[in-house]
């Protein structure tokens, strides 16, 4: 364990982020007057102070801490502790989540009382802390200090849930005479015992539980706790968890895991929680805003030099979350299972707002700049007022509307105008141009085809299963994707999905109710939180390693993958799961994306059922929603389909380039919410529902098709398209866009592939633009080869730059390319030749 705490903080070392932590302990007097500053701003991030809440901007953030402390109160009032419960209608003793919302209250009245601004009744009322301090005693008495009865439920409430809004709550109560260090102590002591995913009361790395965002959390919790112990006890526990929250800065590499961990940040901008999931959108911004809270706390302290981490922080927002942001609203393609959730999409950018805002105050120069230029961009093209009332802190507000008023700090978006972008390393592609963004979920070996949990996500199967989101310029994109065109649109149904005709049961459904696989006496231990119930249930893999792509100058890209099945089906078959348990084949196709300025061209091959499944197959171009009362018009003219909504201003055209002529639908639909997430309010919905659609009947023979979507396109047919398909088989899919002089191809097999201008040994995707200069792209989908070859017909050429990884050299008839990508994880290299 030494050894490898030791090489961990030497690779932090090495990348600069272990400076951010002084090498040897301070003074008495310094760690007194560090601890004095932490607790001052620990209550500034949420309180506020008196000259930040006497500001305009502020009103609003006050005026609803005080409601929401009103309104705690009156629970409390009407609560019957004799009946077990601390708040009216939150009955304790079986309900972690009540137990978690008792404490929550509790901090959100504390609050009140150091807020200025609120009424002197509230703030700074001695009697309302008393009653604070009350009832985290009698909590602690009757539901949290044993140890033998806690810890039911899920073990994030009691590993981070809980003591978050304990340690936030002590904070507010210290250096009031209000809490007494007996009950500070006995909190201390019992969040450490339900550290039991940990080590001896403390962060274990080597667990799976202490991750990414999870590890920010709890070490934030711990460092609040050293402010609240202080002295030397007190720095001790500060430093150590400065330094394991040190280790979510360091870039995963995938062929060198520390502690085992696949969760953080990749070097190509992806996100990852729970070991696989595509999770930038929830768990990513959580971990976002984490980590610069923690910045703020810390500042001025002593304790940590916020100023090496800001550069790594602002790696990830321009590479990590701004390619994911389309006019303020979170991309649903990296939201796991909060996909499902009704708040989602422009709600989560607000918080990753907040975070860049107050990320900008610690940053200089261009980079603060730049930070607060691209917070002016969002604001000023989403289609959602951004509300600073959700932020946490009024201090966030306030600097908030410094930046909007700053007319030295131009609006300017941290992605390009044309940006494509292969994030890899979680098997998403994201392709933007002005107008509209695209952006693809696939699924492999590595990457989880999706995610189910505590009743959230209940309809997921095909979400990672090539499945697509076009946004469109100008569109409110709650009336066009988010929890009504998941409710809506058919899961079987998703766009750009392969799926067997058959009805899937919900986990519920399929298990009497429950909400995961119960089965603790099988060998695998199927219990809520094991192993197991991760592998098969809740986030499983697929079965191929062949997902990803190349991208050539940042602008265009491809992408390639191959439809499998999962990891649960393959178990099931070869009996290593038990008889009862639930597990469902795919079909098959092998499919290629090329992504190019106006057209986006999906080619797929080998599309049809799994041998011997029987079943007929339905395959997805593309699927929208719209409101009952807006003007939807869908025309066909040959191998020419629109769709437009004219009231929304949006339209789609679909071109037809080989194969099958695919069905227009427009129907109307309603179901409610709660279809997609067990939590969500029973509310009806109502949408008209645009599919197009490739059918195959039972027993149909695999056929290949290849179709170009156009957004915002105008209804007429157009009269050239300057995209001709080169090749479509499983073994290899091509096409070329003559105007660009650009041709695209993925090759999925071993051997040889020879398409038009180019030949190519073994998988790989390869991208060729032709100028005066000849630019090539070349990347390993499958993440396992070494080398991958590439042939250019034609003169000889010579390399003019790029990448040291492609070796050119002189071949009969030609130009070879041997582009070395062992441990490369899907990485692009490029080289310019002429």
């Amino acid at each position: 364990m030494e050894i490898t705490r030791r090489r961990l903080l030497g690779a932090l070392a090495a990348s600069g982020v272990l400076a951010a932590v002084p090498a040897g302990p301070a003074s008495a007097a310094d760690v007194a007057d560090g601890v004095e500053r932490l607790l001052a701003n620990t209550v500034g991030i949420f309180a506020g102070t008196e000259e930040s809440n006497s500001r305009a901007e502020t009103a609003a953030k006050v005026a609803a801490v005080e409601r929401t402390a009103r309104a705690n109160l009156a629970a409390l009032d009407a609560a019957s502790p004799d009946g077990g419960e601390l708040f009216a209608g939150v009955p304790l003793g079986t309900s972690d989540p009540n137990l978690s919302t008792s404490y929550q209250r509790l901090y959100e009245i504390v609050l009140a009382t150091r807020t200025p601004g609120i009424s002197r009744d509230l703030y700074g009322s001695s009697a309302v802390r008393r009653r604070v301090v009350d009832g985290l005693s009698w909590l602690h008495t009757h539901y949290y200090g044993d140890q033998s009865r806690g810890y039911y439920g899920n073990w994030f409430t009691w590993e981070i849930g809980i003591s978050q809004f304990v340690s936030r709550t002590l904070v507010l109560l210290a250096g009031t005479d209000s809490a007494s260090a007996d009950l500070t102590g006995a909190y201390l002591d019992s969040m450490d015992a339900y550290l039991r995913n940990g080590k001896d009361g403390d962060v274990d790395l080597d667990s799976r539980f202490h991750t990414g965002a999870n590890l920010a959390d709890i070490t934030t919790n711990r460092i609040l706790q050293g402010a609240l112990i202080g002295g030397a006890e007190g720095e001790a526990r500060i430093r150590k968890a400065l330094t394991d929250q040190l280790t979510v800065f360091a870039t995963i590499d995938p062929y060198a895991l520390r502690h085992g961990v696949t969760d953080g940040y990749y070097a190509d901008g992806s996100f990852l929680q729970h070991a696989s999931v595509a999770y930038t959108g929830s768990y990513g911004k959580g971990l976002l805003s984490r980590v610069v809270q923690t910045l703020k706390v810390l500042d001025g302290t002593g304790f940590a030099d916020g100023g090496a981490l800001v550069p790594v922080i602002d790696g990830w927002v321009r590479d990590g979350f701004a390619p994911l942001i389309f006019e303020g609203w979170m991309m649903e393609a990296v939201k796991g299972r909060a996909v499902s959730r009704t708040g989602t999409g422009y709600a989560d950018v607000a918080t990753v707002v907040e975070a860049v805002v107050d990320l900008a105050s610690l940053a200089t120069g261009d980079r603060a700049t730049a930070l607060a230029g691209y917070v002016k961009h969002v604001r000023a093209t989403s289609r959602a007022a951004l509300d600073p009332t959700v932020f946490v802190s009024p201090l966030s507000i306030v600097r908030y509307t410094a930046i909007l008023a700053d007319a030295s700090v131009p609006a300017a978006d941290l992605n390009p105008p044309a940006r494509s972008v292969a994030f890899n390393a979680m098997d998403r592609t994201v392709h933007r141009r002005p107008g509209y963004a695209f952006a693809l979920s696939r699924s492999s070996r590595r990457i989880s085809q999706y995610e189910y949990m505590s009743g959230e996500n209940l309809l997921p199967w095909f979400q990672g299963a090539g499945a697509h989101h076009l946004y469109l310029s100008g569109q409110d994109q709650t009336q066009a994707f988010g929890v009504d065109h998941l409710t809506t649109v058919s899961p079987y149904g998703l766009p750009g999905v392969t799926a067997p005709v058959e009805l899937r049961r919900t986990i519920p459904e399929s298990y009497d109710g429950g909400l995961f696989y119960d089965n603790p006496s099988h060998p695998l231990n199927f219990t809520a939180s094991s192993e197991s119930q991760n592998t098969y249930v809740y986030f499983p893999t697929a079965t191929q390693a062949y997902s990803g792509g190349a991208v050539l100058d940042g602008r265009y890209g491809a992408a390639g993958w191959v439809l499998s099945d999962d990891v649960p089906w393959r178990d099931k078959r070869a009996g290593i799961l038990p008889d009862d348990f639930v597990a469902y084949r795919n079909a098959r196709a092998t499919r290629s994306w090329f992504l190019f300025d106006d057209e986006i061209v999906v080619v797929s091959a080998g599309v049809g059922d799994a041998p011997g499944a029987g079943r007929a197959v339905t395959t997805t171009v593309d699927a929208r929603i719209a409101a009952p009362a807006d003007r939807v018009t869908v025309t066909e003219d040959g191998d020419w389909t629109h769709w437009s909504n004219t009231t929304q201003h949006a339209a789609v055209g679909y071109l037809r380039l080989a194969g099958p002529a695919p069905t227009p639908r427009l129907t109307t639909v309603t179901r409610s919410r709660r279809a997609i997430r067990t939590t969500n309010p029973d509310t009806p919905v109502t949408k008209q529902v645009f599919s197009l659609t490739v059918a195959q009947p039972a027993g149909a023979r695999p056929t290949s098709f290849a179709y170009a979507l156009l957004p915002n396109a105008s209804p007429n047919r157009p009269r050239h398209t300057p995209v001709r398909l080169l090749s479509n088989t499983s073994r290899c899919q091509a096409a070329h866009h003559a105007s660009l002089a650009l041709t695209a191809a993925n090759t999925f097999t071993d051997g040889t592939h020879r398409t038009p201008g180019l030949t190519v040994e073994g998988p790989a995707s390869v991208l060729v633009r032709r100028g005066e200069d000849v630019t090539v792209a070349v990347s390993d989908p499958t993440t396992e080869r070494d080398t991958v070859t590439v042939f250019l017909p034609g003169r000889r050429l010579r390399r003019a730059s790029g990448d040291e990884e492609i070796r050119v050299s002189r071949a009969p008839g030609g130009t070879r390319l041997d582009v070395h990508t062992r441990h490369a994880y899907g990485r692009s290299f490029t080289v310019t030749l002429r």
